[in-house]
């Protein structure tokens, strides 16, 4: 999910020790459960990952991202969302950041995450 403040930043949060790619920072979201549709999804996880509500009408499909991991392979959505109500804190561990589209190369990132990064700046 890229989350975008009203100055055109993008919302990225840092993987927390303990998990895998510890360190990284990737855009917000996660995994879907059976049964949800990726837009209940990303509602349901920035409600636990950040504490802020939205709506799936508020989440505009962009693009999505295709990698092989070494023990699976992510189809993973980007969705862009401008609308939503709280500040984002991070719940899990996690530290965030606000970024210039033009800033968000210089941030490590887990390799099916990195291919978004360009489409992002040519969007913003």
């Amino acid at each position: 999910m890229a989350l975008v403040d009203p100055d055109g930043r993008v919302l990225l949060a840092q993987r927390p020790a303990g998990k895998p790619m510890a360190g990284l920072w990737e855009f917000p979201g996660g995994k879907v459960h059976p049964g949800e549709t990726p837009e209940a999804a990303l509602v349901r996880e920035l409600k636990e990952e950040l504490g802020v509500d939205t709506a799936a009408s508020c989440l505009a499909p962009f693009t999505f991202a295709s990698h092989g991991y070494e023990s699976f392979h992510l189809l993973m959505p980007l969705y862009v969302c401008r609308k939503w109500r709280g500040t984002p804190e991070p719940r899990e561990g996690q530290s965030l950041a606000w970024v210039r589209p033009r800033d968000l190369a210089a941030y490590p990132m887990p390799p099916a995450d990195k291919p978004l990064v360009a489409m992002l700046r040519d969007l913003l």
